[in-house]
């Protein structure tokens, strides 16, 4: 530790730190582990002993929000405003690409001399200017969209020895997903321990689909359990197994003590979604994961900093939200956000440090939209204190009604027609970003050359965003939004598959529409994939593919190369 110890300071048993005696920072975010999905929140199904560790030992916020699916959630934690302001409110389709205006965490802690790291999910885009590495992290080691095995993650990846994007290129990894993510973090932690550091790590677990090794998922067969639930709670046990691990770590490279950890989770829990079935512990919470009731967006979120005195089991029973995270990490580590557009959320760290002090709650807003143009008043919460205005028909108190089981919306007007204005405002406010899209740029020689292209991120009603999907080759098609960054000659590459699949193109006719040019033709038998040569000039368009067979069908072509020859 940089200390400068005074004679007078060790004679009152004081350290003065240096200003650059910065804490390290560690983000852990589960995907898909919902509030009831830890033993110290009641659930009586398994045992997670790490965090509830973490959790006697933090300050832990326990009316704590975030957006009810994924992206959107990510969008906002990361850049400290609502998600739909960033241009995220979907999963899929183009719409979960973070604007290239957007200021991020790693961004301020990168410009305030952090080494900064991220291992997991990203699901902020796949391609330049959306990608990690573009982003402020000086290390990604990240699969593709948003899970693993989703259109543009690796071909053929399945939890287990994958291969996953290390700044933009392929890295072989050994065992376990979770793991493996795990292992890369505490190495990067390794590397950077004279610090300062920012490592966001982001598991896929407990995200369908539900792969795990059955010493895992064993025990809760023999207890009874479907083989799709115990494999879900097998990959939490797995995920706790990993934060005992992360603590050891910790502790052992000296780094525990002067270390902000915050541990959280991105929406309610799945379910399991894949498929839906069982009936889920929620510690009391109506909703799942992309519900705007409470167990829907209500999370886990815990904070220990033992040097800087945050911690020791104590509540904080004000709301507070994702987009806090980054205000109250700019005031804790004294770093400064030097540009960007306006914050939306509020620094806890007077909760942090007294989290019993006097706190003037805000009201919050938590939307879901997952829709190509968001619409103003679709599913939406408006929380202020204990109040819960759901769409414009329902209202809930929860410190009688935990549940959300009984509508006072006739009983109580005025403060319904209060929180409707507060989401009118909220929504002047954030909805800024509705018609914009965000393009994939192209042909930029530094850092997108070439371009691989799925369609994952088609702007389309229909989307086929899992490997899976693409094997059943739907009828499906759309186009991407591209941003061609200079005039040149390009080499636009169509595949049914990516090369890594080995997989003839079963079509007979291929044409490609990009630039005001359409262009056409015919696919050998046996062929794995047919290119076009074009001149192509700088600005933003669409490119949009078509596989024709020769009984007349059509759909896309799911895979794309653009190359930049000049």
């Amino acid at each position: 530790m940089k200390l400068i110890l005074s004679f007078a300071a060790l004679l009152l048993g004081l350290s003065i730190s240096l200003a650059d005696d910065k804490p390290n920072v560690v983000i852990v975010m589960t995907d898909d582990q919902g509030y009831g999905d830890l033993s110290c929140h009641g659930n009586p199904d398994f045992k997670t002993p790490n965090l509830d560790r973490l959790h006697s030992e933090s300050i832990r916020f326990t009316d704590f929000h975030v957006d009810p699916t994924c992206a959107p959630t990510r969008a906002a934690l990361i850049t400290g405003r609502y998600s739909l302001s960033t241009g995220v409110w979907h999963t899929i389709a183009g719409r979960h690409f973070l604007h290239p205006e957007e200021v991020t965490l790693a961004n301020v802690f990168k410009d305030s001399g952090y080494a900064t790291g991220m291992f997991g999910k990203w699901h902020l885009g796949d391609n330049y200017p959306c990608r990690p590495h573009d982003r402020g992290f000086d290390v990604a080691l990240y699969h593709g969209g948003g899970g693993v095995g989703q259109t543009p993650d690796l071909w053929g990846n399945d939890y287990f020895d994958d291969r996953y994007f290390l700044n933009g290129l392929p890295k072989q990894t050994k065992g376990y997903c979770t793991n493996a993510f795990f292992d890369e973090a505490m190495s990067f932690m390794r590397s950077q321990k004279d610090g300062p550091f920012f490592c966001y790590l982001m598991p896929n677990a407990p995200h369908g689909p539900y792969f795990v090794d059955p010493k895992y998922s064993q025990p809760f067969v023999e207890m009874g359990f479907s083989q799709n639930r115990a494999d879900y709670y097998g990959m939490l046990v797995n995920f706790d197994e990993n934060m005992g691990r992360l603590e050891e770590f910790l502790q052992d490279e000296g780094l525990r003590e002067n270390t902000i950890f915050i541990f959280m989770t991105d929406n309610g829990t799945a379910g399991p979604w894949y498929p839906k079935e069982g009936e889920d512990f929620t510690a009391g919470l109506r909703g799942i994961k992309g519900s705007i009731y409470e167990g829907g967006h209500r999370v886990p979120f815990f904070v220990r900093w033992p040097q800087g005195g945050v911690g020791g089991g104590k509540d904080v029973a004000h709301s507070a939200a994702h987009i806090d995270v980054l205000p109250t990490l700019m005031e804790l580590c004294g770093v400064e956000r030097a540009s960007g557009p306006p914050l939306h959320g509020r620094s806890l760290v007077s909760l942090l440090k007294n989290p019993g002090e006097a706190w003037v709650d805000r009201i919050l807003v938590v939307n879901n939209q997952r829709i190509p143009v968001p619409e103003k008043y679709k599913d939406f919460v408006v929380i202020d204190g204990s109040y819960r205005l759901v769409g414009r028909t329902e209202l809930y108190e929860l410190n009688t009604d935990r549940g959300q089981e009984a509508n006072v919306i006739t009983s109580n007007p005025d403060k319904a027609r209060e929180l409707l204005e507060a989401y009118e405002r909220w929504w002047d406010q954030v909805a800024v970003r509705n018609n914009t899209l965000v393009p994939i740029t192209v042909g930029s020689m530094n850092q997108a050359n070439p371009t691989f292209l799925t369609a994952h991120d088609w702007h389309a009603d229909k989307i086929p965003w899992h490997q899976d999907v693409v094997k059943e080759a739907p009828l499906f098609n759309g186009p991407w939004e591209i941003k061609v960054a200079e005039n040149a000659r390009y080499r636009i590459t169509l595949m049914e598959r990516p090369p890594g699949a080995i997989h003839a193109i079963n079509a007979a006719k291929a044409i490609l529409e990009v630039g005001g040019q359409k262009l056409e033709t015919e696919i050998a038998e046996g062929a794995k994939s047919v290119s076009f040569e074009l001149e192509l000039g700088a600005g933003e368009g669409q490119l949009l593919t078509t596989f024709v067979s020769e009984n007349g069908d059509e759909r896309g072509a799911y895979y794309v190369f653009v190359f930049r020859m000049d």
